[in-house]
């Protein structure tokens, strides 16, 4: 689907680690080249024609991400660096005031590290409690065990909308509709979520939301918080400076713009921004629909056809998005994913940032292929093809 927008493809490269980073499509790139080469400037600092144009371009993604996510206004869009620092900024700029001694916040072992080491951070710093919801027998997340582990004192719920790992999608608009009957705050990880399904956040009564530009087609280095408008006016910045401030004096006062400005200090990242807000317009012009039904109708033939193979061990078979993790018995992942490299096959191999599910999955490492829109069935019968013929393995790794 739509490979030809993506010129790196035109090596011969397998390009399964979607997960980690997707390709970019050359209007993305273009759209950063054409900020870079013919209009350059700061935003909301000058006066002058290409400023101007600067401002347009990059004010108007906040409008654009809004309305892919469905947000109620484009005030509760913060621009970042990332899903990390949007988690973080969640946790320590809005959380570490607002959580009490003994509170408690639930999240998953197979969270990314970006959605765990905050929370930890809080519990020695806060004396709050974090606590795990069980897994289901397939390392799923299910309604069910959202309810059985919230208790009076469970204040937030913080999870991915789909795993990293076993890519299971979770249902946040019921698990949202429990938060909100239960005055839980409801924070959720999109990053491997927002560009493969839907997501209205109204909908899920979401209080917080983060992903990033380079897991969706966008540019590294900027990524999204969304967040309720009369949360983000409670939030504290995590950065002082340039921009975010009303006025100064040496007196010491000060005075600071309102949210999401006031989360924003300094100069931003503007050619990502912009490629961002393209990359968005180039995912919508197909359909988020329409990229899942690709990508899973293509995990469930690359399943079906490698539970044929008697060395793997498949860890996700059911899961409903676009992920297989799996090894071979008795390999080293990362020797999988080296063995697959030779035959220009690039996959993920180690813990994918999910250091702790090893309690749940008795494993530490694994191999992860992850599909995307450009990925086509001609690609799964050669990986198919390749691990049939594993037992070489060590004449191609050493």
């Amino acid at each position: 689907m739509n490979r030809e927008d993506f010129p790196i493809l035109n090596q011969g490269l397998i390009y399964l680690d979607n997960s980690a980073t997707t390709l970019k499509p050359k209007c993305v790139v273009d759209k950063m080249v054409d900020y870079y080469t013919n209009y350059t400037s700061n935003i909301h600092r000058g006066d002058y024609s290409n400023a101007i144009k600067t401002n347009q371009a990059y004010d108007q993604v906040r409008d654009i991400v809004k309305d892919f996510i469905n947000a109620k206004d484009s005030s509760e869009i913060v621009y970042t660096t990332g899903a990390t620092e949007s988690l973080n900024m969640i946790a320590l700029s809005f959380f570490k005031q607002n959580l009490n001694k003994d509170d408690e916040v639930l999240i998953t072992k197979s969270e990314h590290a970006s959605n765990v080491l905050p929370w930890l951070v809080l519990e020695k710093e806060k004396q709050i409690k974090v606590d795990y919801i069980p897994l289901n027998d397939e390392y799923e997340l299910t309604v069910e065990n959202v309810l059985k582990k919230i208790t009076p004192k469970t204040k937030v719920i913080s999870i991915a909308h789909i795993s990293n790992v076993i890519g299971d999608i979770r249902d946040i608009e019921s698990i949202g509709k429990i938060c909100k009957e239960k005055n839980i705050y409801f924070v959720v990880d999109a990053a491997q979520s927002v560009s493969h399904i839907p997501i209205d956040v109204e909908k899920a009564n979401v209080s917080f939301l983060a992903f990033s530009a380079h897991k969706m087609l966008g540019p590294t280095g900027v990524g999204i918080l969304y967040g309720k408008k009369e949360l983000l006016e409670k939030m504290e910045p995590l950065k002082y400076g340039g921009g975010m401030n009303q006025n100064f004096e040496s007196t010491g006062d000060y005075d600071l713009k309102a949210a999401p400005i006031k989360l924003e200090a300094g100069t931003p990242p503007i050619a990502e921004v912009i490629g961002l807000g393209e990359a968005i317009k180039y995912i919508q012009s197909i359909g988020v629909e329409k990229i899942h039904q690709h990508e899973y109708e293509l995990k469930k033939y690359l399943v079906n056809e490698l539970e044929k193979i008697p060395n793997i061990v498949l860890y996700n078979k059911n899961s409903k998005s676009g992920i297989v993790t799996f090894n071979l018995k008795g390999i080293f992942s990362q020797d999988t994913s080296i063995y697959l490299n030779h035959y220009n096959i690039a996959i993920r191999a180690g813990n994918h940032c999910a250091k702790i599910l090893k309690d749940d999955l008795n494993i530490k490492n694994t191999c992860r292929i992850s599909i995307y829109l450009y990925n086509t069935k001609e690609e799964m019968d050669r990986v198919i093809e390749v691990l049939k013929q594993s037992k070489d393995i060590f004449k191609v790794v050493i």
